[in-house]
């Protein structure tokens, strides 16, 4: 029995094994840039999620060819990716944190897919331009956030829960983000201590505002 190279390659796969290795590089590319900014969806996580597209990917169309429709499985990436990604972001005190992360990991996983569906100069593509929005732009958002201020408040208002909803939506609405929101009651009132940054033409507006806002008795902005 003779053999061919072309019967070494589907009998060990080695075009699946190349591609496996391919998403290794490339959601390892994406991956070590998360990982130098210190985010916890890092290295190991994005080759992962890069390798599991692509292998699903991959399986995916290989089944199809007995029975049933290629875009099944892969379409499923795209919602469990989705879970994954839900999980990244966090919500505290009005900030929230991880949309990056999670963006990222959604993209990446579009990276295996492309990867496992064989197009892989689109996927080397996708993500050379995914590093270079996050190292790039990410400066330019550093920067950005140089030239915004913080402005820390201290409200009384009246003692309604509706009340304190109502300050960060006037905030929101202002265009400002809510950094810190803290609010006690005492007695019969609220005390608030609120932070948001911006940029400054915004924070007047706000600060108008938030004194004219209905149940409001004191405003005093703080250091």
């Amino acid at each position: 029995m003779s053999w061919n190279f072309s019967d070494v390659i589907e009998l060990l796969r080695l075009d699946l094994v190349s591609a496996l290795l391919i998403a290794v590089l490339l959601g390892g590319g994406v991956g070590l840039q998360r990982e130098l900014r210190g985010k916890s969806a890092g290295l190991r996580t994005n080759i992962l999620i890069c390798v599991g597209a692509a292998l699903f990917t991959q399986m995916s169309q290989s089944m199809a060819l007995l029975a049933g429709d290629p875009t099944r499985i892969a379409a499923q990436i795209v919602t469990g990716v989705g879970f994954l990604g839900a999980g990244a972001i966090l919500h505290s005190k009005g900030h929230v944190t991880g949309l990056t992360s999670a963006a990222t990991i959604w993209l990446v996983a579009a990276i295996g897919m492309a990867v496992g569906a064989g197009a892989i100069y689109e996927a080397a593509g996708a993500a050379l331009l995914v590093i270079v929005i996050l190292g790039v732009l990410g400066r330019v958002e550093a920067y950005l956030r140089t030239q915004q201020e913080v402005t820390h408040l201290s409200l009384e208002v009246e003692a309604d829960p509706e009340r304190v909803i109502a300050l960060e939506q006037i905030v929101e609405r202002a265009g400002l983000e809510l950094e810190q929101l803290r609010s006690e009651r005492v007695g019969d009132k609220i005390l608030v201590d609120l932070a948001m940054r911006g940029p400054k033409r915004l924070h007047d507006k706000a600060k108008r505002d938030l004194m004219r806002s209905s149940g409001t008795f004191s405003f005093v902005e703080s250091e």
